[in-house]
């Protein structure tokens, strides 16, 4: 059965971008710690594939290096992507509702699967497929933005693995997703 986990970072009320997918606050050098990932390559060592959104991914064509190198990037889109030569050996393109994708990708032999952008999150938890998450919250408030979490039609209850807390001010809790009263 495939497992899939979600690892970001929210301010403190709750955005993972500001409204026009601005992140820069994210890279705040007041927030650096010398060798420290907050565990993201254990985590990225674990997954298989990256599913993400077509806004997500075209964040992280912008930036300097692509960020998934030797990673299978799934990008969900109803519309057709841009996809540099580059990157075609890792990147495909994916649409269907998350319960399609999932299965597709557990076709594909992929075990661990890393979601990622928010309205992919905000999916595939409304589709009962999130195992667990990781939330990394920064010591900001937006006032607005993007949202981590968007209205849903019933409460998904979680259960604290792990929590701490950094120097930096960053709080970092993992949390495993309680089934057991989602809707099939």
């Amino acid at each position: 059965m495939i497992k899939c986990s979600v690892f970001i970072a929210t301010s403190l009320d709750g955005f993972i971008a500001r409204q026009d997918g601005d992140i820069s606050w994210l890279t705040n050098t007041d927030y650096s710690i010398e060798s420290e990932d907050f565990g993201f390559a254990e985590f990225y060592a674990s997954v298989d594939a990256i599913v993400m959104g077509r806004k997500t991914y075209e964040t992280a064509l912008g930036f300097s290096e692509w960020p998934y190198v030797n990673k299978r990037v799934v990008v969900l889109s109803h519309a057709s992507i841009s996809n540099p030569s580059q990157l075609a050996r890792n990147v495909e393109h994916m649409s269907g509702s998350p319960a399609e994708v999932a299965l597709r990708l557990e076709a594909s032999c992929a075990c661990h699967v890393y979601i990622d952008g928010g309205y992919t999150i905000q999916g595939f938890l409304k589709a009962g497929l999130i195992d667990e998450m990781t939330i990394t919250t920064i010591p900001i408030l937006l006032g607005s933005g993007i949202p981590l979490f968007g209205p849903l039609n019933q409460d998904i209850h979680l259960q604290v693995v792990c929590s701490q807390a950094y120097p930096n001010g960053f709080v970092q809790t993992k949390y495993k997703v309680l089934h057991s009263n989602l809707a099939d």
